[in-house]
């Protein structure tokens, strides 16, 4: 009993450690302002669809963005400091 209680314990207070939810959607005005700037400046007038923070398991991340611009999707991925890292096919 003690060790499932310990179990569900550790399970609770990892799931709310900032970086642990993969994936997880943002909005783009919740964003510090350079990274927004970066965001808008590489989507170039196309729409924005969403932006997702992308937690790597060394404790790093970046934002995911998702755009679509003349029928076509593309993405790209910006770090929290507003520097582009880089494009996704």
């Amino acid at each position: 009993m003690l060790a499932i209680t310990i179990g569900v314990g550790l399970s609770l207070s990892m799931a709310s450690e900032p970086g642990k939810h993969p994936g997880e959607k943002v909005d783009l005005k919740s964003l510090p302002e350079a990274v927004q700037q970066t965001i808008k400046e590489k989507a170039a007038g196309g729409q924005i669809v969403k932006v997702l923070r992308e937690d790597d398991p060394d404790g790093k991340w970046n934002y995911e963005v998702f755009v679509k611009a003349n029928g076509k999707a593309s993405g790209f991925e910006v770090d929290p400091n507003g520097k582009f890292v880089k494009d996704h096919e």
